[in-house]
């Protein structure tokens, strides 16, 4: 009866919160926003200097409440990492224990400060007692349930060499091994569905300071006149939990830096006093009110805000619905949060007062990329350029046309600069063949796909660039970036560009294989169905806003052709310089011109088939042109070569004379063997490499017009048929391939042609010399915007 009595009660607070919401959560944003303008009105004309902190010294500070056992276990180890150095001191606080602790102390730990408050004022309140009360700059708040390794303290002193370090939190590891690591010290914010989520990043690769969003409070040291300037802890998360995450954003957007020290190392028994006081309901309900009262406190970007709402509205409704879900606030911490609005006003002002920087802006600087491109120098003149190249797709064999830009790139600029490389694999056993990069780039990381299902209907995101986005890709993307110090970063594909990075010194190019949007386009235009004419149509126009905010934010694009280019500025009027023949080509040499020997009546279909273009150009081939070629020259043979093609579509192209051989380890080989090769494409855009190869290899081509887009330039259009034969119409382009069958004398004259055109124009090795110049001339024109460079943060 009493469970039914309390559920009642629950959906009667959750259909009156239903109710008022729409009148309360609106008044509060407004209320919000009323209060940011007079706090802006009163704000101080500057803030303090950063003065750096001595760090002769430390003062540990131990809150407890009813911790007699732990401080018990885990002061000794305290004791022994500090030393015989009478100038560290350690303070214990008692939040008004009634099991004995400070007789323990005074009787056990007669060298320990204790200071005992008389009533309990949770973490926050003895912390800042505590901290007050110290007499050294540097802090080290400490859980009584953290147990430090030996040479703990040093390496966290040797982060606060530079004034604007605010704090240096500890590695974190759980005292119980088998436990998962829900916290490391090693933290990732991001601003999620109108909401703080934060992920604990277990990285090994992390191995020295390192930006972190937040300081856990029970294990790092802070800065104490640092500290105290923001107010401490704020008695506005009372009893416990965001105390630690509010004030280390206040120092982000103050201006300063929290840094994560993995050589410091503390285990931690988790939730050993919580857990053991309070009911994990309370718990959760103290967490859910808490995290709402962050946001109303910090977040000063009216576009935030209003999204926070709506969403924690919308929330409510899933939660009456659907259940309970850890992401999603209750009714009951809703109110109560709401109860604590006149204090939270308070505390907002004062956070408005301290802020240098903006929201945005604080989320940013703890990203590794960022920080580095906020408090690093980027200066690569006179020496080798670091740049990460991020390819979203195995490289290695090149199997697709992209894939054949990407990997020769890749192994030309690895000569000019040290190139680092960052590549999405498919599957797992695609590591064997991708290794060999390692030895070709200066360094190379690894990530298997991830095939998560992607958001629906409802994104703003087209699907591809959802289906290729995932936190730990942006993490591994933005470390790279700090610890290699990278100065240029490269993406490839458009649907990299959900990374591009706002930076002011570190360049960052986008490599469009294709125009995204115009390639969306041409498929829907071959749609005979409403349904699939509104399906392409909703994604040519998410494609097209997605693109053209990705090249606002990019500092150059490079597109394959003239045409690409003229066809992104057409729509694009305000982005990037884009640039076209930097990115476009194939290493030559690579390719033996055969010009006799070849296998007589063999036709030859080069295509990867995951790229949904090449199985509509075999089957417009297989079913309209490959017939009327056989009734001229029956003897023929189509031979189709490429990989991945899906089983339904291998039998669905199964006709007389067509041999499907798949993937080959080595492309050359069937270009050096087979008489004639076509591409019968009808949708996409950008150029086709298989074209390249086949110019570089010496067998003649026919193509339709879209197939051979931007291979002929202005200053070449009068040469067009002599490089290749063109044709759209099935009659047109089989009696085309027929005639080049039957006449290799005229298949070689064209061939030797399109080779001398490769050389010239289209040659790898050529573009990546100018390809290296133009990220020295972005990383030119960027620092002279850019006026006086940052000051670089001093690290030990």
């Amino acid at each position: 009866m009493g469970k039914l009595i309390a559920a009642a009660k629950a959906v009667g607070r959750a259909i009156f919160l239903l109710t008022a919401a729409p009148l309360l959560l609106p008044l509060a944003l407004l209320t919000l926003w009323v209060a940011d303008r007079f706090a802006r009105w009163s704000r101080p004309q500057s803030l303090p200097e950063e003065t750096p902190a001595s760090t002769r010294a430390v003062s540990v500070v131990i809150p407890t409440w009813n911790g007699q056992e732990l401080i018990a276990r885990n002061l000794p180890h305290v004791l022994a990492a500090l030393g015989d150095d009478p100038r560290h001191e350690v303070i214990v606080v008692d939040n008004a224990s009634t099991d004995g602790t400070v007789g323990l102390l005074k009787l056990r730990f007669p060298q320990v400060t204790v200071l005992a408050l008389d009533q309990n004022h949770g973490f926050g309140g003895g912390s800042n007692a505590g901290i007050e009360r110290a007499a050294n700059d540097i802090v080290l708040l400490l859980n009584n349930d953290m147990r430090p390794e030996p040479g703990f303290v040093e390496p966290l002193l040797e982060g606060f060499s530079d004034p604007r370090v605010f704090a240096v939190t500890a590695q974190i590891r759980f005292a119980d091994r088998g436990k998962r690591r829900e916290e490391t010290g090693l933290v990732q914010g991001s601003w999620v569905n109108g909401s703080l989520h934060v992920a604990h990043r277990d990285d090994d690769q992390v191995s020295g300071l390192f930006p972190t969003f937040y300081a856990g409070g029970g294990s790092t040291a802070y800065d104490r006149h640092k500290f105290l300037e923001l107010g401490g802890f704020d008695s506005l998360f009372e009893p416990f939990y965001f105390e630690d995450t509010d004030v280390s954003y206040m120092a982000w957007k103050r201006g300063w830096v929290i840094l994560y020290q993995p050589l410091s190392v503390v285990h931690h028994e988790h939730r050993a006093t919580i857990g053991k006081n309070f009911p994990t309901a309370y718990i959760d309900a103290v967490f859910e009110k808490n995290r709402l009262l962050f946001v109303w406190k910090n977040i000063h970007e009216v576009r935030r805000l209003a999204g926070h709402f709506l969403w924690t509205y919308a929330g409510l409704w899933v939660r009456l619905l659907l259940g309970p879900t850890p992401t999603r606030p209750a009714p009951r911490s809703v109110l109560r949060a709401l109860r604590q609005f006149p204090t939270l006003l308070k505390s907002r002002r004062w956070a408005s007062h301290l802020s240098a920087v903006s929201d945005t802006e604080a989320f940013q600087r703890p990203l590794g990329g960022y920080f580095r491109d906020r408090f690093g120098e980027v200066h690569p003149d006179g020496r080798q350029l670091n740049v990460l190249f991020v390819s979203p797709y195995p490289i290695e064999p090149p199997i697709h046309g992209g894939g054949v830009f990407m990997n020769q790139t890749v192994r030309h600029l690895a000569q000019l600069s040290r190139l680092h490389l960052l590549c999405l694999l498919d599957e797992p056993d695609d590591l064997k063949s991708n290794q060999e990069l390692r030895h070709v780039c200066a360094g190379a990381e690894f990530m298997v796909r991830w095939r998560e299902p992607s958001m629906g209907i409802g994104s703003l995101s087209p699907h591809a660039a959802r289906m290729f986005y995932h936190p730990d890709l942006l993490w591994k993307i933005h470390r790279t970036i700090l610890q290699q110090e990278i100065d240029v970063l490269q993406l490839d594909y458009t649907q990299l560009a959900t990374y591009v990075p706002d930076f002011l010194q570190i360049g960052s190019c986008l490599f469009e294989h294709d125009v995204f949007f115009q390639s969306i386009r041409r498929s829907m235009k071959k749609q005979r169905s409403l349904a699939g004419w509104w399906r392409y149509g909703h994604e040519y126009l998410r494609a097209l806003r997605f693109e053209r905010r990705a090249l606002t934010r990019v500092d150059a694009a490079q597109t394959c052709t003239v045409e690409n280019r003229r066809h992104i500025e057409s729509f694009v009027w305000n982005g990037a310089p884009v640039l076209e023949g930097l990115r476009a080509g194939i290493d030559v040499e690579r390719y033996r011109y055969v010009a006799e020997g070849r296998e007589p009546d063999t036709v030859l279909f080069v295509g990867n088939f995951r790229h949904l273009p090449n199985q509509d150009g075999l089957h417009f081939f297989v079913r309209k042109i490959w017939p009327r070629v056989m009734a001229k020259r029956p003897q023929s043979r189509l031979i189709v070569v490429g990989a991945m093609a899906p089983p339904a579509f291998r039998s669905s192209v199964q006709q007389p004379g067509v041999e499907f051989q798949g993937r080959v380890d080595d492309i050359r080989e069937p270009l050096e063997r087979h008489a004639v090769f076509v591409c019968p494409v009808l949708v996409g855009s950008g150029v086709r490499v298989k074209l390249l190869e086949a110019f570089a290899a010496g067998i003649p081509v026919v193509s339709t017009s879209l197939g051979a887009e931007g291979l002929i330039s202005g200053r070449q259009a009068h040469h067009e048929a002599l490089l290749f034969e063109q044709a759209d119409k099935p009659d047109d382009f089989a009696g085309r391939v027929v005639s080049l069958l039957g006449d290799p004398a005229r298949g070689r004259a064209i061939a030797e042609l399109a080779r001398r055109e490769v050389e010239k124009n289209w040659n790898m090795a050529t573009n990546t010399v100018r390809l290296e110049q133009h990220y020295r001339e972005v990383l030119r024109k960027k620092q002279s915007k850019l006026g006086a460079a940052p000051r670089p943060l001093a690290f030990g």
